[in-house]
C-alpha cells in the first residue's frame, strides 16, 4: 500500500505529459498549415494560370486569403474567450481543410480565389488560436520552448514551402498543393478532438457574441486592406477605386466605433489600447510586420538583379535568418528573465534597426555573403524581440482575455506586413522610375529577371529603390524601438499562474 499513490501520481503525470505532447503535435502541425500556405502555394503560380486562366486576377490567391485571415483575426480571439480555446480551433481546421478541397475542385480563378478566402476564414483560426493555446498549456517559465518551436515550424516553411510546391505541380499536378492539406489536418483534427483539454469556467449567464460588431470590423477591415492591396497594383492611387474604397474605410471606422462603443461584448475591447502594455506590444508588433517586408519581398529580387543570382541563390540569401530567428527565440528566456521583457525587446530591436540601416552600405554589386550575414544578424535580433514581447503580453492577462489579446498583437502585425508591401511598393517604384527616366517599375525588372538580361542601368536602379526600402523598414524598426520606450512598463505587469 505503501507504494499505490506515488506510484499512481507518476502514472498520473506520465499520462499529462503524453497528453500534452499529442496536443502540442496537433498545434505544430495546424500551424504548419498555415505557414506552408502561401509559400508552397506561390511557386505553383505559372502552372495554376496556365490551366484556369485569369492571369490578371491572379494575385488575389494571396490577397484573397490575407484578407480572410486579417479580418477575422480579432472575431476569433473574441469567440476563444467566450467558448473556449477547442471549439474554435476545431472549426477553423474544418473551414480550412473545406476550403483546401474545394480548391482542388475548383474550375475556373473565380472558383479558386473564392476557395482561398474560405482557406483563409479558416487560417485566422488557426493562427491566433494556436498561439493562445501555447501560453494556456505552459506556464511562463516554459512558454519560450512551445513558442520557439512553432517558430521553427515557420521557418522551416518558408524553406521547405518553395520546394514543396514546386515538386507537387512540376511532377504530378497543382491541385495536390491543396489535396495534401487533408490527411495532414486530419490528423491534427484528431489529436485536438482527442487530447485537447477545455477547462471547466464559471458561467456569469448566457454567452453573448456581438455579431454586429464582427460584421462592422470584417467590413472595415476588408474595405481597407483591398485599397491598401490592390492600390498602386490593380488601379492607381489617386484613382476613382482607390480613393471611393478609403472614404468607405474610413466611414466604416466610425461604423466601428459606435457599435463596439454600444456593445455589451464587444469584438475589439476598449481595454486592449487603454492598457499601456498591450498598446505598446500591438504598436512594437504591428511595425514588425511593416519592416519584414524589406528582406521577405525585396531582398530577393535584390539577390537575382543586383547580385545576379539564380532564384535558389537567392532563395538561400533570405533564408538564413530562418536559422538565427528561432535559435535566437529560444535563448531569449535566459536574457528577459535578467532583464525583463521590455529591456530585451528594446535590445533586439535596436540590433536590427542598425542591421537594416547598414544594408544600403553594402559595397556594390558586392558578393552574396555580405546581406546573408546580415539576414543572419537580423534573424537573432527578431528572435530576441518578437518572442519577449508575445510571452510577456500573453502573461500579463488571464484566460478570459488570453484570445482577444493574441488576436489583437497578431492582427496589428498582419496588418503591418499589409500596409509596408504597399508603402514599401511605393517607394521602390518611385526610386525605380525616378533613376530609369520613368520607364521602369517592380514588374518590368521581374520580367527581366525571367528574360535572363538585366541592364546595368537597371541594376543599379533596383539597388538604390532596395536600399530606400531598408532605410523605410529601419525607421519602422525605430518606431517600434520608441513605442516600447515611451509606452511599454520596464517591467510587465505578470499575473500569477
Amino acid at each position: 500500500m505503501g507504494d499505490t499513490r506515488p506510484a499512481t501520481r507518476r502514472d498520473t503525470e506520465r499520462a499529462e505529459t503524453g497528453r500534452r505532447g499529442a496536443v502540442v503535435a496537433a498545434l505544430m502541425l495546424a500551424m504548419a498549415l498555415a505557414a506552408l500556405d502561401s509559400t508552397v502555394v506561390s511557386t505553383a503560380v505559372p502552372q495554376i494560370v496556365g490551366d484556369l486562366g485569369g492571369f490578371s486576377v491572379f494575385s488575389w490567391l494571396f490577397s484573397g486569403y490575407l484578407l480572410a485571415v486579417t479580418v477575422t483575426l480579432p472575431l476569433y480571439g473574441k469567440l476563444s474567450d467566450t467558448f473556449g480555446r477547442k471549439p474554435v480551433l476545431i472549426v477553423g481546421a474544418a473551414l480550412f481543410l473545406l476550403g483546401s478541397l474545394l480548391c482542388a475542385l475548383a474550375w475556373n480563378m473565380g472558383a479558386l480565389i473564392a476557395f482561398r478566402i474560405v482557406q483563409g476564414l479558416g487560417g485566422g483560426a488557426l493562427q491566433g488560436t494556436v498561439q493562445t493555446l501555447a501560453a494556456d498549456l505552459y506556464p511562463l517559465k516554459e512558454r519560450p520552448r512551445i513558442q520557439a518551436r512553432l517558430s521553427t515550424v515557420w521557418a522551416v516553411s518558408a524553406v521547405a514551402g518553395p520546394g514543396i510546391g514546386g515538386l507537387l505541380a512540376g511532377y504530378a499536378d497543382w491541385r495536390w498543393i491543396f489535396l495534401v492539406n487533408l490527411p495532414v489536418g486530419a490528423v491534427a483534427l484528431w489529436l485536438i478532438v482527442r487530447h485537447l483539454p477545455e477547462p471547466r469556467r464559471e458561467s456569469a449567464g448566457k454567452a453573448r457574441v456581438d455579431w454586429a460588431g464582427a460584421c462592422a470590423v470584417f467590413a472595415c477591415g476588408g474595405v481597407l486592406l483591398t485599397a491598401l492591396v490592390q492600390g498602386g497594383v490593380a488601379w492607381p492611387w489617386w484613382s476613382a477605386p482607390s480613393l471611393g474604397l478609403f472614404g468607405a474605410g474610413i466611414v466604416l471606422v466610425g461604423v466601428v466605433v459606435a457599435v463596439e462603443r454600444r456593445a455589451a461584448e464587444p469584438i475589439i475591447p476598449g481595454w486592449v489600447w487603454r492598457r499601456r502594455t498591450i498598446a505598446a506590444v500591438n504598436l512594437a508588433l504591428g511595425a514588425l510586420g511593416l519592416l519584414m517586408v524589406a528582406p521577405t519581398v525585396f531582398l530577393p529580387t535584390y539577390a537575382q538583379a543586383v547580385l545576379e543570382l539564380d532564384p535558389v541563390s537567392a532563395g538561400f540569401v533570405l533564408s538564413v535568418w530562418t536559422l538565427s530567428w528561432p535559435l535566437s527565440a529560444a535563448l531569449s528566456q535566459h536574457v528577459y528573465r535578467r532583464i525583463g521583457f521590455r529591456d530585451t525587446a528594446l535590445l533586439g530591436i535596436g540590433t536590427a534597426t542598425a542591421v537594416l540601416l547598414a544594408f544600403p552600405f553594402l559595397p556594390y554589386p558586392g558578393a552574396a555573403w555580405q546581406p546573408a550575414l546580415l539576414m543572419l544578424v537580423l534573424g537573432g535580433a527578431l528572435g530576441l524581440f518578437q518572442l519577449p514581447l508575445l510571452v510577456g503580453v500573453q502573461s500579463t492577462v488571464g484566460w478570459a482575455e488570453r484570445g482577444t489579446t493574441t488576436a489583437s498583437v497578431l492582427f496589428c502585425r498582419q496588418t503591418g506586413q499589409t500596409i509596408g508591401a504597399s508603402v514599401f511598393g511605393a517607394v521602390a517604384n518611385a526610386v525605380l522610375a525616378s533613376r530609369l527616366g520613368g520607364t521602369g517599375d517592380l514588374d518590368s525588372v521581374a520580367r527581366d529577371l525571367e528574360a535572363g538580361s538585366t541592364a546595368p542601368g537597371t541594376r543599379h536602379a533596383v539597388a538604390e529603390a532596395v536600399h530606400a526600402v531598408y532605410l523605410g523598414a529601419a525607421g519602422a524598426a525605430a518606431l517600434a524601438f520608441l513605442a516600447l520606450l515611451v509606452l511599454a512598463p520596464r517591467v510587465f505587469p505578470v499575473r500569477g499562474e
